[in-house]
């Protein structure tokens, strides 16, 4: 392809390159949304449960937490294209697992854990590459380009993925995915790689400890769900891992020896105060991607493209007021519109806790998860250069990679603990609205409580109609209600979670406000990713 007239071929080069960098990071962004919408139509075809596919969701977003800050120390030390590289490798691999899965445990081992995996090499490098291959004007538009692809991905995930699934099928949406990481290898030769200078020297223990740390907490949530024993020996062992991290890091620093990120980034106020907010907005929005599409899909019974037609009330919002919020801030502290963000948050949260009983179809959702789309496209808009605005050039890497670590243990935090909540308040509304009948015989109270309770999670009342096909119509009208009333409960309670994250994060708010306000930085603008 050769150069238009008066236009240097490095320039053009440049310009495909961004391109292919704001590609795969679609890719990385809408994968998840995908999988949310897609849920109902996983569980059918491959026979197994919500809270399994739950798991896997949050299972990737852990691993690709656990492990973006080896993914970063990896790249430095293998070539950051290399790890570029395979970590495309590793996504297309989880990608194609999933077209070809038959079972839970491909998704979870391919998906999960290897996809997870790749996301945690891609994202450091990317950013790295981005800084390394473009310079001046040029690198602004390329950071903004891959931004702006990361937040498109976020907006029409759900309608994509809705679309893909309902029309055609969720694996060929994966399969898409593998067509278009495939374009981006073909053309990898337009990449050159960033040398890296610093010290070589790893920390394998701090490595270990926030590996222990952040999968201790989410594993102990998901074996807690799924009925499994040692919970609470990996929920002491994820937050003993934690605290023995910092100890360590300052311990590593204090003696001059390498550690896995540096302890001093921390003395900052902003700095803390902005990975913080990440977290609990991530958590927020995990809680509140995962809750509802299983309730749309369980209880109104929609197709993929109904719940992403649902849900596209709060991805649109977040993107077009992100966008707004970006040109025409101004002046204002980003703090205070992040003080705005999580009001409006957890306002459109709150709205929803009444509606849920008497919603029919997702029409009664549309205002209030505006009003927290509008919220979080504030928070977008701010959060990531208000936490990286006092960092100084040679450290703005390392704090993107804990920022960007924060925000993905958050999410997977939010995504297992809400669905745990969810799902465990299912089975217990069932067991609990059955022993407190009136019409049901202490037999039936027993084999409704046992049956629903085993198929909470993929029951709904078309397919219970079926089953209870034959006997007394006032036992059928019972268990019915049963079944939607348990659901409409089960939904309010987990919306809890989101909804407790985005009144921690008013909180703070309030707190951040109290400290001077961090001049904006060029470069914590350019890592911003992710």
């Amino acid at each position: 392809m050769s150069a238009p007239a008066g236009v240097p071929e490095e320039e053009t080069g440049n310009q495909r390159l961004a391109i292919l960098l704001a590609m795969a990071m679609f890719v990385l962004v809408v994968d998840t949304s995908l999988m949310n919408v897609s849920i109902s139509s996983v569980v059918h075809d491959l026979h197994t449960t919500v809270s399994g596919v739950q798991s896997a969701i949050a299972l990737e977003a852990l691993v690709s937490a656990a492990f973006i800050l080896i993914g970063s120390k990896v790249g430095d030390l293998v070539g950051r294209k290399r790890a570029y590289v395979v970590g495309l490798l590793a996504y297309a691999t989880g990608a194609l697992a999933m077209a070809l899965a038959q079972s839970l445990a491909a998704i979870i081992v391919f998906w999960a854990v290897v996809g997870g995996l790749g996301a945690s090499l891609l994202l450091p490098a990317m950013q790295s590459l981005i800084h390394g291959n473009f310079q001046g004007v040029a690198q602004k538009k390329a950071y903004a380009l891959v931004g702006a692809a990361a937040a498109i991905a976020a907006a029409v995930g759900p309608l994509l993925g809705g679309f893909i699934t309902t029309y055609l099928s969720w694996r060929i949406a994966f399969l898409l995915e593998d067509v278009i990481i495939l374009v981006v290898l073909l053309n990898i030769k337009l990449v050159r790689d960033v040398p890296y200078t610093g010290p070589r020297s790893v920390d394998p223990v701090g490595a270990l400890l926030s590996v222990l740390g952040m999968g201790g907490i989410v594993l102990g949530i998901l074996v807690w769900q799924e009925g499994g024993e040692a919970v609470g020996a990996l929920l002491v062992v994820g937050a003993l891992a934690m605290v023995g991290l910092a100890s360590w890091l300052v311990r590593r620093k204090r003696e001059g020896k390498a550690t896995l990120i540096d302890p001093g980034l921390f003395k900052s106020k902003v700095f803390r105060f902005g990975i913080s907010e990440q977290m609990l907005q991530q958590i927020a929005l995990g809680g509140t991607m995962i809750v509802l599409p299983i309730y749309l899909q369980m209880v109104f019974e929609y197709s993929a493209m109904q719940a992403g037609l649902s849900l596209a009330p709060l991805s649109l919002t977040m993107f077009g007021v992100a966008l707004l919020a970006e040109r025409k801030a101004g002046d204002r502290r980003a703090s205070a519109i992040i003080r705005v963000g999580f009001a409006l948050l957890t306002t459109g949260l709150v709205i929803l806790i009444p509606i849920v009983p008497r919603a029919d179809s997702g029409w009664y959702l549309v205002i209030p998860l505006m009003i927290a789309g509008a919220g979080l496209g504030l928070l977008v808009s701010q959060l990531n250069n208000y936490t990286l605005a006092p960092i100084s050039e040679e450290r703005v890497s390392e704090a993107a990679g804990v920022n960007s670590a924060a925000g993905s243990f958050g999410l997977s935090f939010g995504l297992a603990f809400a669905g745990a909540i969810m799902l465990a308040t299912l089975s217990f509304s069932f067991t609990n609205l059955a022993e407190s009948s009136n019409v049901l015989t202490l037999a039936e109270q027993q084999q409704v409580g046992d049956a629903l309770e085993h198929n909470a999670e993929v029951m709904t009342n078309t397919q219970l109609q079926e089953q209870l096909a034959g006997r007394p119509q006032q036992t059928q009208d019972e268990i019915i209600s049963i079944n939607t009333d348990a659901r409409h409960r089960a939904l309010q309670v987990a919306l809890l979670i989101p909804i407790l994250a985005g009144l921690a994060g008013l909180f703070t708010s309030f707190r951040m406000m109290r400290i001077p306000e961090p001049e904006p930085s060029a470069a914590a603008e350019g890592m911003a990713l992710g």
